[in-house]
């Protein structure tokens, strides 16, 4: 008899998904794990029956069973129940191992990036039509030129790991503090400049370059863009990768880098349910980003110090939550036009004006253009219509924006299926947040490896956590600078300050 204990087995007919037991962190003890074996009789000389590296259940009636690209047939009637059968490799880990990474922003290529460090070769899969980076998006148009960041506006630094990324960008002179003045703008005009600590990061040339910085540091990193892997599908213990029934190659272990509704679909019938689960729950803002030149500087309120605003969080705006001067931001040696913003509308007016963001209505795309220009005449103060005009516009909505729950944890990793999810919302929602999780899922990844996958239950982590809302601004998270809360506080007390300031004045002039 050929004994297989992966799977539970409750008839002869009827097969039931492995119910896995609570996942243990690498601090506590694993508790045992007992299984009913299904015992399936010795293969006859007529028929010989091939080993597989994964217990995976066979339909036991092959009539309408469906044969894969790679010769199986594997359908579950489980999948009829909309339950996924939880694939469990068995076989042990190669010695030269590689990793598949379905996503190309920061917290794929960091990902990539330590899985090297410690010897793994990867392949990062990217849609990216223009190049990598994900939310690290620029957008250059010629011949001006006019420069945008469409994404990631600045970051900031709290966490020493991310630190030491930071300055191998500054010494590659990638980077620079963003000295320019961003705080709360009210409604009407009304500015509040923010505390200049902790510092502000950008990209001397945009965001994206950061992205192709991360790669250069790699020698064993394949890259594969732009491609939309469709499948995922486990067989003699690899995952084998398809891109519209193309095979893109097969792999040890999987990592997810993106996220929304296309991961969703990708591990909806992957064998991968525990993960699956976890990623369902994350929920996404939608914003609309709007890139609009115009040919002469906006009329901006001054700091104390007589210096108009570079960005600003826009409070009390439906269709504005921040604005940024990329012109100021990006090209601080120009100093004339054109002047190129970034304007960022709030979650909640991208979640009632939100549609395919593939194919955006032309009556959607102006009535979004032109309520957003509205929002910015009014948070400045101006008078109806009188807003220059921008002589270039470009509209984007992030569908899957950011996120607004996290289950708090670096990474998620199912070792019975040896994948793994990295990303911002894993931490929160930053620059910062996405590399800590790439980096940390490498290396769970890589001691994984190195146990040789014997004690599966050991590296279970994520699995499980619950979900906790995100506080944070509509546009993400910047450790160490205010919160929404604290900048509406600012602005409070600095008005305050002005109103008795005010009040002040006039009874001195009373009493004179």
């Amino acid at each position: 008899m050929v004994s297989h204990c992966n799977l539970l087995i409750t008839t002869p007919f009827i097969l039931q998904p492995i119910k896995s037991p609570r996942p243990t962190f690498l601090t506590t003890t694993p508790k045992s794990l007992t299984l009913i074996c299904k015992v399936e009789p010795k293969p006859t000389s007529a028929r010989p029956q091939k080993k597989t590296t994964m217990d995976v259940p066979d339909k036991p009636s092959r009539r309408n069973a469906r044969k894969s690209s790679y010769g199986t047939s594997r359908r579950s009637i489980l999948k009829k129940t909309f339950s996924q059968e939880q694939v469990s490799f068995t076989a042990p880990v190669s010695d030269d191992p590689i990793v598949a990474i379905i996503g190309g922003g920061m917290s794929g290529l960091v990902c990539a990036l330590n899985l090297e460090k410690r010897g793994i070769r990867s392949t990062v899969f990217d849609t990216g039509l223009h190049g990598l980076g994900g939310r690290m998006g620029t957008r250059i148009i010629d011949p001006q030129p006019l420069i945008f960041d469409h994404a990631a506006q600045f970051f900031t630094v709290s966490d020493p790991r991310f630190a030491e990324l930071v300055d191998g960008w500054s010494d590659k002179g990638l980077v620079r503090q963003w000295l320019g003045t961003i705080g709360a703008l009210e409604l009407g005009g009304r500015f509040v400049p923010l505390p200049s600590s902790p510092p502000r990061y950008v990209g001397i040339n945009g965001m994206r370059p950061l992205a192709d910085s991360i790669l250069s540091q790699t020698s064993m990193v394949n890259v594969v863009r732009p491609c939309w892997i469709s499948k995922l599908e486990p067989f003699n213990g690899m995952w084998h990768l398809l891109e519209n029934g193309k095979p893109r190659g097969q792999f040890d272990a999987l990592v997810i880098a993106h996220n929304g509704k296309c991961a969703n679909r990708l591990l909806a019938q992957s064998g991968l349910p525990l993960i699956a689960k976890q990623m369902k729950r994350l929920e996404l803002s939608s914003i609309w980003a709007l890139l609009a030149a115009f040919e002469n500087p906006l009329p901006l309120p001054a700091n104390t110090d007589g210096f108009p605003f570079e960005g600003a969080f826009v409070k009390g705006i439906d269709s504005v939550s921040w604005m940024a001067d990329n012109t100021k931001k990006l090209m601080t040696s120009q100093s004339s036009g054109p002047h190129c913003w970034t304007i960022f509308s709030t979650a909640a007016f991208g979640k009632r004006n939100k549609v395919p963001q593939e194919s955006i209505p032309t009556a959607t795309a102006e009535k979004v253009k032109e309520a957003m220009l509205e929002g910015v005449e009014t948070a400045l103060g101006l008078s109806k219509g009188s807003l220059e005009r921008p002589f270039y516009t470009r509209l984007q909505l992030w569908g899957a924006a950011l996120p607004t729950n996290t289950p708090g944890t670096p990474c998620i990793f199912d070792p019975y299926g040896r994948a793994g999810i990295c990303g911002d919302w894993l931490l929160g929602s930053s620059l910062e947040a996405a590399a800590l999780s790439g980096m940390a899922l490498a290396n769970h990844i890589a001691d994984y490896f190195e146990s040789g996958g014997a004690r599966s239950d050991e590296f279970a982590v994520g699995l499980h956590n619950e979900f906790q809302l995100l506080e944070g601004h509509d546009i993400g998270q910047f450790p160490g600078l205010e919160s929404k809360e604290q900048i509406n506080k600012v602005a409070g007390e600095a008005e305050q300050t002005i109103e008795d300031t005010v009040v002040a004045k006039e009874v001195f002039r009373f009493v004179l």
